[in-house]
């Protein structure tokens, strides 16, 4: 491709002469299925098995095998090829950089570049692409098929040195957003570590730390889930529409949100995914509504029972088929602390005791009201307890807006260091 017909924002001087030029993947990689492990999953494994929940965790889920059907070796690009609807996984892709110690499940794709392509370069041109994302209608569970991943357009440079010299650049983005990671992960051991001593353990009825005004309380006192909603406030405690009462024909390019399972994350909200219905249809739907302030908890995986707060001042929502609402009676509780007990490792382990399901952890209402946690006596004490975290989360959230900013940074750079075409 001729240089006079694109437009690179940032150019390396050195590199000012060469020739980008359009490729299709099939013309500079090879494409390989992967294959079932399910059969083969063994903890003490040889092989780490690289499937849609390790890459979409960035490693932290990890199942092992001494079986490799399909070995990856280093510098393969591993790529997600299913996912459900608005999924956060589909076409994320993972870079392999050791020979001979992973080995690539069904649902996962191997490619393998030709010689004279960068690799990493490939890899960022290629992860969670809007190419591949586009193939996500919102409805149906996404499937990228064989032709749908080689049939991708990517303009490189013609010299492997710029290609380098790009990935690089890129690199130094992602190690300085990695640092910033690595404090979150710090703060939320630490906050783990507290909650560890602010709430009783398995077996215990008091905390291992107990702040001085409250140590002659005496034991905590058991509440089921269902005994901290506001009885004033009709569906205080309620679930999502089901599926045939909100279906995609209801969706709106605008009006109401429609808060989804991807929305609820694990003590955050996720701001991601945006899909909208009518007042209409939220009025037709008025006890699955939901508002700012409220806490939704996750019928489904993963984690089942996770929560997050609505966030927002007096904004009104509308809950899809797999949210829960709570809104917590605040003359007895504090919402904070009945918010944070909910994401608890002890409470998290009990909701998905009550979960059934094989594959993906499922709680109906009925189970998840019923749900024991043990509570100070004081709404004095719960509120000392909340505050103490709440410092903490905001610590997190700084350092996650940090982590945004560095992101909105990289991306820039990469429409920077990429070519626009001029037609």
């Amino acid at each position: 491709m001729n240089n006079d017909t694109i437009n690179i924002k940032y150019r390396f001087p050195i590199f000012k002469q060469e020739k980008w030029k359009l490729h299709k993947l099939s013309e500079i990689a090879k494409y390989t299925n992967g294959r079932a492990h399910e059969q083969d999953i063994d903890a003490n494994g040889k092989y780490v098995v690289i499937n849609s929940k390790y890459i979409s965790t960035d490693g932290a889920v990890v199942k092992y095998s001494n079986t490799a059907h399909c070995l990856a070796e280093k510098n393969d690009i591993l790529m997600v090829l299913s996912d459900v609807p608005n999924g956060r996984a589909i076409a994320k892709c993972y870079l392999v950089k050791e020979n001979s110690k992973y080995t690539v499940n069904q649902r996962i794709c191997r490619i393998t570049p030709n010689q004279g392509i960068e690799s990493s370069l490939l890899y960022y041109l290629m992860n969670r692409n809007p190419y591949f994302l586009s193939f996500d209608d919102g409805v149906k569970q996404t499937n990228l098929k064989n032709d749908d991943v080689l049939n991708f357009e990517i303009l490189l440079p013609s010299n492997q040195a710029e290609q380098q010299k790009i990935a690089a650049c890129l690199s130094s983005s992602d190690d300085v957003i990695a640092g910033h990671e690595e404090k979150v992960t710090a703060l939320e051991e630490h906050k783990k570590g507290l909650m560890q001593n602010l709430f009783p353990q398995e077996g215990e009825t008091q905390p291992k730390y107990r702040f001085p005004e409250f140590e002659n309380d005496g034991d905590w006192v058991e509440k089921s889930i269902i005994d901290t909603a506001d009885k004033n406030i009709k569906w205080s405690f309620t679930g999502g529409p089901f599926g045939s009462n909100l279906k995609s024909s209801d969706y709106t390019s605008n009006g109401i949100r429609i808060i989804q399972l991807q929305n609820i994350g694990d003590g955050i909200f996720n701001d991601d995914y945006k899909i909208y219905t009518s007042l209409k249809k939220t009025n037709e739907l008025l006890s699955c509504n939901i508002y700012s302030g409220d806490i939704i908890l996750s019928k489904m995986g993963d984690p089942v029972g996770r929560a997050c707060i609505m966030p927002g001042e007096n904004q009104r929502f509308l809950m899809a088929s797999d949210g829960i609402r709570l809104v917590v009676n605040e003359k007895e509780f504090s919402k904070y602390f009945i918010y944070s007990h909910l994401n608890s490792v002890l409470t998290r382990s009990k909701i998905e005791a009550k979960s059934t399901g094989s594959t993906r952890k499922r709680i109906g209402l009925d189970a998840l009201k019923q749900i024991p946690i043990l509570v100070p006596k004081s709404i004095q004490e719960q509120k000392k307890i909340a505050e103490v975290l709440s410092l903490v989360d905001e610590l997190i959230i700084a350092q996650r807006e940090k982590i945004e900013i560095l992101k909105e940074h990289k991306k820039g750079l990469m429409q920077g260091l990429f070519p626009k075409i001029e037609i």
